[in-house]
């Protein structure tokens, strides 16, 4: 089992890397746990790209819910990701519904149907983003906190599909929702052939401030945390400067931040949770 647990460590260093430099400030035992977890979001993460189509990405997603759901456990075993995940679960007593919505949501990756409603949108980010942070505090200090976890998972959510904007429009892929493009103008077949515009800008200026509401209303909560539940949500500390740096840029422009400077950000707020959301 400690070879599964290495495994997931490995495939979150190289595929989630802020959730990797924020698991290492987690306490010795927990943060196998955490890895764990972060790992088999990594292995949903990137069903797309890994099936290609839809129907191999839907067979995947469905292995992952009856493992689950203990009706694969004998391929379970062959897999250190699954092994891991069955072990944390058991330990650490993560809610299987909550890890068996966060796949359900990743179904709607797999297709090209544009997300329609800002509704939808924060129903997705909540099964995913927050759902996450959740799960990674009940390892870390044994209590949900799911109401931070909620406008935190949120906020960074929100960051993370705008940063990741200009690979889903090249792939035809929408998360913006329609509603909101549609209220500024913006028609699809500019957005698909990369054409920017001022109401594109518009929409990104919308989802920014929805994203700072949410990081405002975690703010006091993420300033009371107990110690030891702020490793799950140090990846929230990246979400400020992402909006920043989204606000000084075309949509269509990468938003990425160095390396050394996400990892710097990481740390500092290990030193002073409040910098998380501020």
């Amino acid at each position: 089992m400690q070879d599964a647990f290495a495994y997931c460590a490995e495939l979150v260093r190289t595929a989630d890397r802020d959730r990797f430099i924020a698991s290492l400030f987690a306490s010795a035992e927990r943060r196998g746990p955490l890895q764990a977890l972060y790992a088999f979001n990594s292995e949903l993460a990137r069903v797309r790209d890994a099936a290609r189509t839809a129907l191999p990405g839907e067979i995947r997603l469905q292995w992952w819910a009856d493992v689950i759901s203990r009706e694969r456990d004998d391929e379970a075993k062959a897999n250190p990701v699954a092994a891991a995940l069955l072990a944390t679960i058991e330990r650490h007593h993560l809610r299987r519904e909550m890890l068996l919505d966060l796949i359900e949501a990743r179904r709607f990756d797999l297709y090209d149907d544009p997300m329609i409603r800002l509704d939808d949108l924060e129903t997705y980010i909540r099964r995913t983003s927050s759902s996450l942070i959740s799960l990674a505090a009940l390892i870390l200090a044994e209590a949900e906190f799911e109401a931070v976890a909620g406008p935190a998972g949120l906020a960074l959510g929100l960051a993370q599909i705008l940063r990741a904007f200009p690979i889903h429009a090249a792939r035809r892929q929408l998360y913006l929702p329609t509603e909101i493009l549609d209220r500024h103008q913006v028609a699809l077949h500019d957005l698909f052939a990369g054409r920017s515009a001022a109401g594109l800008a518009a929409a990104f200026a919308d989802l920014r401030e929805l994203a700072r509401r949410h990081l405002a209303s975690a703010e006091p909560e993420i300033k009371a945390l107990p110690q030891e539940a702020v490793p799950a949500f140090l990846p929230v500390a990246l979400v400020r400067p992402w909006l920043d740096r989204s606000e000084r840029s075309d949509p269509f422009a990468p938003t990425e931040l160095a390396p050394w400077r996400r990892q710097w950000l990481i740390w500092r707020a290990t030193r002073n949770p409040a910098r998380i959301a501020g």
